[in-house]
């Protein structure tokens, strides 16, 4: 309950970004936001009333919000139940570490010559470790996703962008089952500054063998998490 508050508390501030020309597709932006930032945990019942209030938006640009983002298997809506932020199974998981293997490494493969802009990949992952220094283990997953975001916004391409967006944030809902986050996020941090410092250096397939090892890593312990707490 103090989690959704808080959360909600959130969106009154994002309010103003909502200006004078507020639509579903924003309010949609910002609510995967906060999917993404892990401020609504999986199985959240999300209210019409409060959420519509606090961004100050009517019941219907709330439900087509809601709709689009159902679309995008963020949210599940259950006959007279109401608006549920989705549980992902595991399959859901192999999925979504398919996908991201497609586009990232590919993103690194089609790089062309060096130097290329890094400066907010390396602030990604001096996010991260400011985070780990604070012990501010939610902030580290949210500087984890933010750093695939910008490896992949390397290939300069906005459906790309859009593409990982969504599957970033369906990949929140995932790390929700990890018991102890700072076990899971941590030792990933000097493997994010391993694939920053190879990019800087010009060596991108150097770069990209790192991530492929990386995502493999990391699936496995989460499809290992999921199995226990299946069993």
């Amino acid at each position: 309950m103090e989690s959704t508050e808080g959360a909600l508390a959130g969106l009154i501030d994002d309010r103003a970004l909502l200006g004078r020309t507020s639509t579903a597709e924003r309010v949609a932006d910002i609510l995967r936001n906060r999917i993404a930032e892990g401020l609504f945990p999986p199985s959240t019942q999300l209210s019409e009333k409060a959420i519509g209030e606090a961004l100050g938006v009517s019941r219907n640009t709330l439900r087509e919000a809601f709709r689009l983002l159902t679309h995008e298997r963020l949210l599940v809506h259950e006959l007279n139940r109401g608006v549920f932020v989705r549980v992902l199974t595991v399959e859901d998981l192999n999925d979504i570490y398919r996908v991201r293997r497609l586009v990232e490494c590919a993103t690194l493969r089609g790089l062309g010559e060096p130097p290329h802009p890094l400066d907010a990949l390396q602030a990604a992952v001096a996010t991260g470790e400011k985070a780990a220094r604070d012990k501010q283990w939610r902030d580290l997953g949210t500087a984890n996703i933010r750093f695939h975001q910008e490896l992949v916004a390397l290939a300069g391409s906005p459906r790309t962008d859009e593409l990982m967006r969504g599957v970033l944030a369906e990949l929140r809902l995932v790390f929700h089952v990890m018991e102890d986050p700072r076990r899971f996020h941590e030792p990933y941090l000097s493997r994010n500054r391993q694939i920053f410092e190879a990019l800087k250096s010009g060596d991108a397939a150097g770069a990209e063998t790192l991530l492929a090892s990386y995502l493999d890593d990391s699936r496995r312990q989460l499809a290992e998490a999921y199995e226990r707490r299946l069993g």
